[in-house]
This record gives structure tokens, C-alpha cells and sequence, in this order.
């Protein structure tokens, strides 16, 4: 008898037991009630595990990997969609001598006296929030948002760490014109890449350049092909700059904010290129871009003050080389580009007179994706200041060489183990040279 015999020949067993004179006693009944029961549970099982026909092999398909789903947004009385996002992120270094600031790496401190001594560091600072909001959209108009902070403040205890608002801005899109505004704080346009290296800095100080400032931008693309696009930018930004600080009879001392003091915005632009050239459905971006401000200093109580311009113009690529492994860097010079990261943290020379600190430099880095959750980068970057800008002590020039690989043991948990090395020269005789060695260990959501 087959298995769908057995199974009609169950049921009308238990038909029969329904319909039969009721001689049995009340016990009996039950017992041949639960017999039947799993005599049909065991039947309905054969069935179930019967192998499904095939017409092309006999041998199973295999599995998918499950992939993890993107956490669902939550919708606002207002018809805003807000997604929340994140990471917790533990960062722990040791370094042969002092690197500043030393949570992340800048630049390395001369070796002399107290500071000729390796250090280490251990934070959560990187710790990352933040909110993507979308909607309610218009026929023409798409609405996107961010939020996002983090706890690298430096103005807290090491274990009581303040917030810093990273990002803040809206931005409205016209997708048939292909037309956006920003307002608000976001990422700078000038050299707008992000090395590959495993360091909450970015080589800031080290040849990379760019930061975060409150904005106003307009951005237009432009189709030049199937597979390229032109994208022109121009943002209005905040012009901040270092405290210029003069001698004040009655409160003792005075600060202003020479860059606020200017009283005209800075100007950034880019034009950037894309297209694939050697990797099919991967688009390599040639990028120009620049900003120019101004500083207002001060030189006396009564109104006197020098006007110094803060300027870049830089370079950026981004080429992929094959499938698995993808070039990138950025060139730049400018002046007055410490509130940039550039010049290493020097925008201007206060002594024996008020000038501006030219500087040059740049960053190149190799990627290679081994599969999708390991990857393996080397780099090397350099900030170059101008030394006839330089007082005696200054930072003439830093360099840095990396290696890493970064590994994702789960989607959500990854592992971050970076070496680098890093040079820091000084107008006359010190300078300053570490070996870095830092991990990460880091839970996204």
C-alpha cells in the first residue's frame, strides 16, 4: 500500500469511529481516538518528507547565506521616516612615542625630555548616533535629513565624554532636473575622499584636507553618456579660524574669531567626472575643487587689523582596478588651511609679523577586497608647510605610511588591525618618529 493508500485508509478509520454503535466504553474510545491521532500525525509526516521531483538534477540546490535586513524606518506623526543608525565603537593603540592627540593619531611629538616615551590609548569616543530622515516627498521634490553625532570632543574626562554634533542638515532634491540644496553642517567639498585607513582621524594633518562646516550648497548633474555624469557644487560656508588674541587694558585679554570677523562667507566649489573606465558598473570620479576666505586679524584695540586669505586647490581620483581592488588619493596646496587639517594644524604665522603658512601635500591608497567581508589597504600620506612661513619650532613637515585589514566576523561585528609608521619634522633640530600599532573593534545597528 502507498503513502496516500495509508493516509484514505486512516481517515476512514477514523470515519468509522464516529458513525460505529457506541458499545465501547468511554475509555476505550479516548484511547482509539489518540492511537488514530498519531497514526495520521506519522502518515501526514512520510508525505511531507518525500523528495520534490526534479527535471534537471537530483542534487539540492544550496543555500543562501541570509542576508541581514535594513532595520525598517519609523514614520512621524509629520509623515517623516526616521531611521536610526550607528555604531559602538572601542578603539585601542600603542605607540613607540608620543603621537598627538593620541586617542587618534596627527602628528608625532619631537622626541626630547618627557615625551621621548612610548604611550598607550584605549577609548570609545568613535562611538557613533545618528538619524536618517526622509519624506513626506512632493511630485517633484525628494526630502532627506541627517543627524549624527559622536564623542571625540576633546573638551571632556577620558571616561566622561561630551557629545559633538558631526552632522545637521536638510536637503531638497528635484530628481527631474537633477538639482539639490543643502543646508546645514556637513562634509566639506574640497577633497572630498576618505582614505582607507582604520583611524577615526583620516590622515587629517597628513596630506588629506577637508573637515565639516555649516553650508549652503547647490549641486546640478549633468548626463554625459550612458554610464557618466558631471556634478558641479558651489556652498557657501562658515569661515572659522584661530582665536587672535591681543592685550586688553580693562578685561586683560581679547579674543576674536578672525574668520567671523571677515564678515563674508567662504566660497567652495567642485566639478567632478564619473564614468567607468577599466571595471564594468564601477565608475571611476575625477574630481577639481577649491575654497577661498577670509581672516580678519587684528593687530591693535583701536580697529587695526590684516586681512589674510585662506585658499586650496586640489586634486582628487578614485579608480577602480579591477573587481577586487580599487586606487585612491588626493593632491592639495593652499594657505591658511588649519581650520582643513592642513599645514598640520598651522594656518598662521602671528610672530615678528601676521602671515599666512603655505602648505602642499597629499595621500595615495591601495584597496584590496578579498571577499566581501575582508579587506586589505596600504597608503602613505604628507603635509608639507612652506618653511620660510614657519616660526622656529613650527611643524615643517609630516608623513605617515599605514597597512591594514579590516574584517567583518559578522555583518555587525567587525574587526579593525592597522600598523603605521609616522615622521614629524620641526624647524631646527627636534623631530618626531612613532610606530603605531591600533585595533578596533567595532558593533554597527
Amino acid at each position: 500500500m502507498n503513502e496516500r493508500g495509508k493516509f484514505s485508509y486512516a481517515l476512514l478509520l477514523a470515519g468509522s469511529l464516529f458513525t460505529a454503535v457506541p458499545c465501547f466504553a468511554a475509555e476505550t474510545v479516548d484511547a482509539r481516538i489518540s492511537r488514530l491521532e498519531q497514526e495520521l500525525a506519522e502518515l501526514k509526516a512520510m508525505v511531507q518528507a518525500r523528495p520534490a521531483v526534479t527535471t534537471t538534477t537530483d542534487t539540492p540546490a544550496p543555500m543562501k547565506k541570509a542576508e541581514p535586513s535594513a532595520p525598517l524606518p519609523v514614520s512621524t506623526g509629520s509623515g517623516v521616516n526616521v531611521q536610526p543608525y550607528g555604531f559602538v565603537r572601542f578603539d585601542g593603540s600603542y605607540d613607540t612615542g608620543q603621537i598627538y592627540p593620541g586617542n587618534i593619531a596627527m602628528w608625532a611629538w619631537p622626541q626630547y625630555g618627557n615625551r621621548n616615551d612610548s604611550e598607550c590609548n584605549l577609548t570609545a569616543g568613535a562611538t557613533r548616533l545618528g538619524l536618517n530622515l526622509s519624506g513626506p516627498d512632493t511630485e517633484n521634490i525628494k526630502l532627506t535629513g541627517n543627524i549624527e553625532f559622536d564623542f571625540l570632543t576633546g573638551i571632556s574626562t577620558e571616561n566622561n565624554q561630551a557629545p559633538r554634533l558631526r552632522q545637521g542638515y536638510l536637503k531638497a532634491y528635484w530628481p527631474a532636473s537633477d538639482f539639490s540644496i543643502i543646508a546645514g553642517q556637513t562634509w566639506d567639498m574640497i577633497s572630498s575622499l576618505i582614505p582607507f585607513v582604520d583611524d577615526p582621524a583620516l590622515m587629517w594633518s597628513a596630506g588629506n584636507i577637508g573637515s565639516r562646516h555649516p553650508q549652503l550648497r547647490f549641486t546640478k548633474g549633468f548626463s554625459t553618456g550612458e554610464k557618466s555624469r558631471i556634478e558641479l557644487a558651489v556652498a557657501a560656508s562658515r569661515t572659522i579660524g584661530e582665536k587672535n588674541t591681543l592685550p586688553d587694558p580693562v578685561n586683560k585679554v581679547y579674543n576674536t574669531d578672525p574668520g567671523k570677523d571677515a564678515n563674508i562667507p567662504t566660497i567652495q566649489g567642485r566639478v567632478a567626472w564619473s564614468a567607468p573606465l577599466l571595471v564594468d558598473n564601477q565608475p571611476a570620479t575625477i574630481a577639481l575643487s577649491g575654497h577661498y576666505g577670509q581672516e580678519e586679524w587684528d593687530t591693535d584695540n583701536i580697529g587695526n587689523h590684516v586681512t589674510l586669505d585662506s585658499w586650496s586647490c586640489n586634486v582628487e581620483l578614485s579608480m577602480p582596478i579591477c573587481k577586487k581592488m580599487t586606487l585612491a588619493g588626493e593632491y592639495f596646496t593652499g594657505s591658511n588651511l588649519d581650520d582643513y587639517y592642513g599645514g598640520i594644524g598651522q594656518g598662521v604665522n602671528p610672530s615678528p609679523s601676521i602671515k599666512w603658512i603655505r602648505s602642499s601635500g597629499g595621500w595615495a591608497a591601495l584597496r584590496y577586497t578579498s571577499n566581501p567581508s575582508t579587506s586589505f589597504s596600504i597608503g602613505a600620506g604628507l603635509d608639507n608647510p612652506n618653511d620660510n612661513d614657519l616660526a622656529v619650532g613650527a611643524r615643517s613637515r609630516n608623513q605617515t605610511i599605514f597597512a591594514n585589514v579590516i574584517n567583518k566576523i559578522t555583518p555587525n561585528f567587525i574587526l579593525g588591525l592597522q600598523l603605521s609608521e609616522w615622521k614629524t619634522e620641526y624647524k631646527g633640530p627636534t623631530e618626531g618618529d612613532a610606530l603605531r600599532a591600533q585595533t578596533s573593534l567595532t558593533y554597527k545597528f
